[in-house]
């Protein structure tokens, strides 16, 4: 279940880079101007946001309650800001105080008396239609909230029905939530954030069928935009692993450096699991997977687990504290690993079942659903 509360997660200054000139030399230019009209102490404004598929963050300081930041933009883009002030002993305050903006070309004010989460941002068209969905989404929100924070304590207490009860809630909440985007998508099609609106719709599982029309309606600038085009090789991978296609080939190695080949599966019902050892939500599935192959293996079934991982120290110790005693492969390249970007993997835990003759027959089950689902054709 998603919910669109962003996470605007500002690194610290000590983990600050800057924006390369290659990216800084592309697109149109943007300016923002800011006021911060009642600070008591020295402040500091940081910026982040994506620029040419990377991450880049920038910083400003506050001098005589002002502050400026210009670059250029390949599209309209999301952005957040952070406040972080020092007081008097030069202590640096780093509470959240922070503002999600959507920049667009031209200038964009933001003002405010003393906190940046309170700022009255102008001159953006695309912030405009983002405030507009966050409204809508406001209730939404709040809800989400209290469902992470009952889930939290329920995981906590390790009440296994209170968290199986609460999947109805996220389920009611995640249907709530796509109304009020499909229904902003159909009557918004030429907005600067369309796109935006159209991946968080889509969610980590798209489903071609649902989404494609969407998108074939949406403005044509907008799907020759850097996301538009991104989100197109989405919908095709989507629809090049839907349940009832082939799965595609790949080919990584072991730890051990043998290479692994799906294919070498065929014959066989195959999970391929994709996770990370740094993955926390994939580490508390795991016992899961684990009861599942314990009961199937013995009647056909085998997992092919796909790392996420970067570091092949953590990975391995991963695999031996979790007890994952099937194959497991990995690039090591983290998100970029190749065989996960066929998949259009986006967001991990993620699997996909595949039976004896290499078709896909079904994608993302958790907890019981894959055990389920391994009882009606393994019987």
């Amino acid at each position: 279940m998603k919910i669109s509360i962003i996470g605007a997660v500002m690194l610290f200054p000590a983990m600050l880079f800057a924006q390369d000139k290659k990216t800084a030399a592309a697109g149109k230019p943007f300016t923002i101007e800011g006021t911060v009209t009642e600070l008591k102490d020295p402040a500091t404004i940081y910026i982040r946001m994506r620029k040419g598929g990377e991450s880049v963050i920038d910083s400003a300081q506050v001098k005589d309650g002002k502050f400026t930041f210009s670059g250029n933009l390949e599209e309209p883009s999301l952005a957040s800001l952070m406040l972080v002030q020092k007081n008097a002993e030069k202590q640096v305050s780093m509470s959240r105080d922070m503002l999600a903006v959507y920049l667009d070309e031209g200038m964009v004010s933001i003002n405010t008396t003393d906190s940046i989460s309170k700022a009255v941002v102008t001159g953006s068209r695309a912030n405009d239609d983002y405030r507009k969905l966050q409204e809508q989404l406001k209730d939404v929100n709040v809800k989400g909230a209290a469902l992470q924070k009952k889930y939290r304590e329920l995981s906590a207490n390790k009440d296994e029905e209170g968290l199986k009860k609460l999947e109805a809630d996220y389920d009611e909440l995640d249907a709530e939530e796509k109304k009020i985007e499909y229904d902003f998508l159909r009557k918004n099609t030429a907005s600067p954030i369309a796109v935006y609106v159209l991946n968080q719709y889509a969610g980590y599982d798209l489903k071609p069928a649902e989404v494609a029309p969407l998108f074939k309606k949406i403005n044509k600038d907008a799907k020759k935009s850097p996301s538009g085009k991104e989100f197109a090789k989405r919908l095709e991978s989507a629809r090049k692993t839907a349940i009832g296609q082939s799965a595609i080939e790949f080919a990584q190695t072991d730890a051990n450096g043998k290479e692994v080949k799906l294919s070498s599966f065929r014959g066989k019902y195959v999970l391929v699991d994709f996770w990370a050892s740094w993955c926390g939500p994939c580490r508390a599935e795991n016992p899961n997977v684990v009861k599942a192959y314990n009961k199937f293996k013995a009647k056909g079934f085998e997992i092919l687990g796909v790392s996420l991982d970067d570091k092949k120290n953590k990975w391995q110790a991963a695999i031996d504290a979790d007890k994952l005693t099937w194959t497991h492969v990995s690039d090591l390249k983290g998100w970029k690993n190749a065989a996960a970007e066929l998949y259009g993997v986006r967001a991990i835990p993620q699997n996909v079942l595949i039976n004896p003759k290499g078709k896909i027959i079904a994608k993302n089950l958790r907890g019981e659903a894959l055990e389920e689902k391994l009882g009606e054709i393994l019987q």
